[in-house]
């Protein structure tokens, strides 16, 4: 989508700062981290939320898992642990509408989270 924020940095039309990339995800660090280790992955295909998801986009979404663990493993926290978050909606606090997830890690993660 031309308008889209992450299509944008996905196709290197806005600089980002790489963590992880593979033909299905692109991985980088968010610009307002929440947390020490705060990286944003982004679906290369354009996907406005889980709530629009359809069966074709399975591949993509076990891809997104498979990054999360590779990650994990890059910034040494697939021991202590890490977490992953996807906002759907308005009230799920999305405000961007390209699927990505939050991976989350470097501090101990609270429940509930909001």
């Amino acid at each position: 989508m031309e308008n889209c924020i992450f299509c944008k940095i996905v196709g290197g039309h806005i600089p980002s700062t790489p963590v992880f990339e593979n033909e299905w995800v692109y991985a980088f660090n968010d610009l307002s981290p929440v947390a020490p280790q705060h990286i944003l992955i982004v679906t290369k295909k354009h996907i406005k939320s889980l709530a629009t998801i359809e069966p074709s986009d399975l591949e993509t979404l076990g891809q997104v898992q498979l990054a999360a663990q590779k990650i994990a493993v890059l910034l040494g926290v697939d021991a202590s642990g890490f977490r992953l978050v996807s906002n759907c909606g308005s009230d799920g606090g999305q405000t961007v509408d390209h699927l990505h997830y939050h991976f989350l890690a470097g501090r101990e993660m609270k429940w509930p989270p909001g």
